[in-house]
C-alpha cells in the first residue's frame, strides 16, 4: 500500500454513516483514528466495525472532522476548536454558509475552521450502513475563505483524495445554491411524489415499474435529518421551488386544455428541456457523457444475474451503469446495461452468441 497522504491523528466527532465511513477508509490506510459520539451505543458500534478507537487523555489530533447532524455542527465545531488548539477543524455537513456565520458570531477561531461536504450518502444512516468506499468517485466540496491557508486547503484536499473522492473548490454560498438544486429540491420532489401513493388503490400501486422506483428512491430518507438540512438551506431551496412551481403551473394549464393552441408545444418543450438537463448530469468519472443502453432478459433463477455480469467482464467491456427491473410475480427481470457507445454493438452480438435475449428498443 502506498504511503497515506493524511498525516497524524484524526479525530472524528460523530459515529454515524459519514463519520464511520471516513473512519473505516482511514483505518484501512493504518491511520490513527479517534472516534467520539454523545451516544455510547453509536460509538461502540462504530468501534466494533473497525472505524476507529475511543479517545484517550494524551490524544493530539492534527485534524478534527465534525460529522454530526446539521443543527449541532456549530456547537461541536466551536467546542473542538477550543479543545484542540493545534488542529484544523472541518465538518462534512450538507450546508455551509450558515455554519460559518454562526461560528464567526460566537467568536470561534474560524482561521482553523474549513467547511467541506462530501457528496455521498445512503438512504439508511448509522455505522451499520458505513462503507470504506462510500466516497469513491464522488465530489468532495471544499469551501475556503479569504483566511484559509494553502496548507489547510491541501490537508483537506489530501483527505478527499485519500478516500477516492474528487475535490471541488467553491464558496460556501455557491455550495448552498448548488446543493439546493441538485440535492435538496430532488429530495422534496421525490417525497412529494411518493406521498401520492399513501392513499392510492392497490391496483394502481401494483402497476409500479422502474420509473417510479427511480424517482422515489430517496423518499425513504430520514425525515428528522432532512428537516434540519432544509431548514438550514431554506432560502436557496425556496428559490428553486418557486421556479419549479411556475413551470408546473404552465404544464398543468396545458394539460387542462390539451387541444388548445400552444398546449402541445408547452408539454413538448418541458420534456425536451428535461432531456437537455439530463444530458448535463456528469457521467462516470465526472464526464458529461451519454451511454448506450442494452436491455437483457434475465430469468428469475439463482446465479443468472451473476453470470450475466461475469460474461460482460469476460468480453472486456466496462459496465458504466446498471439497473434491474423486476415486476412482482414475474419470472423474469430486465437488466439495463449502460456501456460506451463504441462497445454497445460488439457487446450485444457477444451476449446473443452466449444465449442471452436482448429486448428490442429502449426501455
Amino acid at each position: 500500500m502506498s504511503a497515506a497522504r493524511v498525516r497524524g491523528q484524526v479525530r472524528i466527532v460523530g459515529a454515524g454513516l459519514l463519520g464511520a465511513s471516513i473512519g473505516l477508509a482511514l483505518r484501512e490506510r493504518e491511520l490513527d483514528v479517534i472516534l467520539a459520539d454523545t451516544s455510547r451505543a453509536n460509538l461502540s458500534l462504530a468501534i466494533d466495525y473497525g472505524a476507529g478507537r475511543p479517545a484517550a487523555e494524551d490524544d493530539a489530533p492534527t485534524l478534527v472532522i465534525v460529522a454530526v447532524p446539521p443543527d449541532l455542527v456549530a456547537d461541536v465545531a466551536a467546542a473542538e476548536l477550543h479543545a484542540n488548539p493545534d488542529a484544523l477543524v472541518i465538518d462534512v455537513a450538507s450546508v455551509k454558509a450558515g455554519i460559518l456565520h454562526e461560528l464567526a458570531e460566537r467568536g470561534a477561531d474560524t482561521a482553523r475552521y474549513l467547511g467541506t461536504h462530501p457528496m455521498a450518502g445512503r438512504e439508511r444512516g448509522g455505522a451499520i450502513s458505513a462503507r470504506a468506499d462510500l466516497f469513491l468517485g464522488r465530489p468532495w466540496v471544499i469551501t475556503p475563505t479569504e483566511i484559509t491557508t494553502d496548507e489547510q486547503y491541501r490537508t483537506v484536499e489530501d483527505l478527499a483524495l485519500e478516500l477516492g473522492a474528487t475535490p471541488v473548490r467553491m464558496t460556501a454560498e455557491e455550495h448552498d445554491r448548488g446543493v439546493a438544486l441538485v440535492s435538496h429540491v430532488p429530495q422534496l420532489v421525490s417525497s412529494l411524489l411518493a406521498s401520492r401513493l399513501r392513499k392510492a388503490p392497490d391496483s394502481a400501486v401494483r402497476l409500479a415499474g422502474q420509473g417510479l422506483r427511480d424517482t422515489t428512491r430517496i423518499a425513504g430518507s430520514d425525515p428528522e435529518l432532512w428537516v434540519q438540512i432544509l431548514g438550514a438551506n431554506a432560502a436557496p431551496v425556496a428559490r428553486v421551488l418557486h421556479d419549479y412551481r411556475d413551470e408546473l403551473d404552465e404544464v398543468i394549464a396545458a394539460l387542462e386544455a390539451p387541444a388548445a393552441s400552444g398546449s402541445p408545444r408547452r408539454i413538448a418543450e418541458t420534456l425536451a428541456a428535461g432531456n437537455q438537463g439530463v444530458a448535463r448530469i456528469p457521467g462516470k468519472h465526472g464526464r458529461d457523457e451519454r451511454f448506450s443502453a442494452l436491455v437483457v432478459k434475465v430469468d428469475d433463477t439463482p446465479g443468472q444475474l451473476a453470470r450475466l455480469l461475469t460474461e460482460i467482464g469476460e468480453e472486456g467491456v466496462n459496465l458504466e451503469d446498471f439497473r434491474l427491473e423486476h415486476s412482482p410475480g414475474a419470472q423474469v427481470g430486465f437488466a439495463e446495461i449502460n456501456v460506451l457507445p463504441e462497445a454497445a454493438h460488439r457487446l450485444a452480438e457477444a451476449l446473443q452468441a452466449r444465449g442471452w435475449t436482448l429486448a428490442e428498443g429502449e426501455r
